[in-house]
């Protein structure tokens, strides 16, 4: 049975709240198996018969969000996609000259050209971006509550949801559930 991660999209910020336990219990009680979760920001592991990384999107979006009670975006990736990108990541050296924090925003959907092309050029001092696959990683030498390219204008440019970790985050996610 293929295995998938899962990142829910504002989860546990404001009075978004979905305890990571009842959504590993929510998910159980809907055929997924081997759910498992990495802190509370809405990372998840499932394991379930469907084939399509869109079907799990739909799937576990739906029972989650009937249980939150708002509506819960998700981005799902294999296990070795998010081992592959830590990877590619890693190869890329930093554009900026200190030594910035990075962060993975996943997209929903592949990055256009003319987005690649604005993430690429993005000019405010302390920030800069690539893409690698469909997701968008951004290098930041200000905290990421002061930048201007989080997540909300992430999701501008590239026209359709995003949900952003930490390298640090990610890179666990990828030797814990990576293959």
């Amino acid at each position: 049975m293929p295995a998938y991660v899962v990142f829910l999209r504002a989860v546990n910020v404001g009075k978004r709240v979905l305890k990571m336990d009842r959504a590993r219990a929510v998910l159980e009680d809907n055929s997924f198996v081997d759910v498992a979760s990495h802190i509370q920001s809405g990372n998840l592991l499932v394991s379930t018969p469907l084939r399509s990384p869109a079907r799990v999107e739909a799937a576990v979006g739906e029972c989650l969000s009937e249980a939150a009670g708002f509506e819960i975006v998700t981005m799902v990736r294999r296990p070795g996609e998010v081992t592959s990108l830590v990877r590619a990541v890693d190869a890329v050296a930093s554009r900026l000259q200190a030594d910035p924090a990075r962060y993975v925003a996943f997209c929903r959907d592949a990055v256009g050209a003319e987005a690649q092309r604005q993430l690429e050029q993005w000019a405010t001092p302390g920030e800069r971006a690539f893409v690698v696959g469909r997701d968008v990683v951004v290098e930041l030498t200000k905290p990421f509550h002061e930048a201007k390219l989080g997540n909300a204008q992430v999701e501008k440019i590239v026209d359709g949801p995003a949900t952003t970790r930490n390298l640090t985050v990610v890179r666990a996610l990828a030797q814990k559930w990576g293959s």
